[in-house]
């Protein structure tokens, strides 16, 4: 007998399958749903405030009633979710208003749990939107002698993470890349009560020229120097895999991969050793890329779209963070 794999044209001809639309439909082997997608927030102080940001197309910063109406159109797309990013109205070297009661971020969790209770919301916990220097964790000294002091840090995010939980958060998700980070957090949550608040861990966040658009939507470009000394290198990826292990042992319940399409690799290694629910960020410069080039007319955006966002699902991610989840879910439902 001849097994499935052995067969030669004409007996076996794959393009069976591929003729139609419908069957086509019927034998393939990945499927997206609304539900997978999270739609990125930016978030700030203020009533009726919907600014635009002029480097991604269809992005804005908004005050916590307009990020509501954004929710709500998340909640009635079908949407896995929101991931809420916070812009301070004053920044410090102590990121202060990462952790404020009235902070953005901490005044829009109650405004959308009391108004879509389903709907998840997400967090992100990092530092550089509020720190006055724009890095991802305290630092000591200046100019080129500045280092970015790692565990003095821990103390700042775990503080921001506990502040989330209080205002209602579902899920905290630190993406500052400091060591011992998710450890810090878990113990801080545990001790305040919120044991059952899970941590999405961004534990392969690499330092990425994709990340332009995003710092002016966040307004976090660093003031000096750059990420490198706490983002990863885009060479390595076994120190990926370390980074993942070591997060998930210290209690992050879901792990992200950050940026998407050029950690395909990452993501399927992530996703094949640990099973765990693995979430893929494709960050401002790949949206922002496509929407350029869609509009230059060199691209079809929806099928551009769609096609990166099918290969993040393929190589193993179950959550798919995009700034494109409410088109996204359009072009699924029709």
């Amino acid at each position: 007998m001849t097994s499935p794999g052995q067969g030669h044209f004409p007996a076996v001809r794959p393009r069976r399958l591929r003729r139609n639309a419908a069957l086509r439909r019927l034998v393939a082997e990945h499927r997206l749903h609304p539900a997978q997608l999270v739609l990125p927030l930016f978030v700030r102080s203020g009533k009726r405030l919907r600014q635009a940001v002029g480097s991604m197309p269809g992005v804005f910063q908004t005050s916590p009633d307009e990020a509501l109406r954004e929710a709500r159109r998340a909640a009635e797309a079908g949407l896995g979710g929101v991931l809420l990013f916070g812009i301070p109205n004053r920044k410090d070297v102590r990121a202060s208003e990462a952790w404020a009661r009235q902070g953005a971020v901490q005044r829009t969790i109650p405004l959308l749990k009391k108004e879509l209770p389903e709907l998840v919301v997400i967090t992100d916990v990092c530092l550089c939107e509020y720190m006055s220097h724009g890095h991802c964790g305290v630092v000591s000294g200046k100019g080129a002698s500045a280092r970015i002091l790692n565990d003095p840090s821990l103390k700042l995010l775990a503080r921001t993470a506990l502040s989330h939980a209080e205002a209602g958060a579902d899920i905290v998700a630190p993406s500052d890349m400091m060591d011992g980070r998710v450890g810090a957090i878990r113990a801080a949550l545990d001790q305040a009560g919120h044991e059952m608040v899970p941590i999405m861990s961004y534990a392969a966040k690499y330092a990425s020229g994709f990340y332009g658009p995003f710092r002016d939507a966040a307004a976090s470009a660093p003031q000096f120097g750059d990420r490198r000394s706490y983002q990863m290198d885009p060479a390595n990826s076994e120190e990926a895999m370390r980074e993942v292990a070591q997060d998930l042992a210290e209690g992050a319940d879901m792990i992200m991969i950050k940026p998407a399409l050029s950690c395909l690799d990452i993501l399927y290694r992530v996703k094949s050793a640990y099973g765990l629910p693995t979430a893929a960020y494709a960050v401002s410069g790949e949206y922002s890329m496509i929407k350029a080039a869609a509009r230059r007319g060199w691209i079809d955006e929806r099928n551009v779209t769609m096609e990166s966002l099918l290969a993040m699902h393929r190589a193993g991610a179950d959550i798919l963070v995009t700034y494109s989840a409410l088109d996204a879910a359009r072009w699924l439902g029709e």
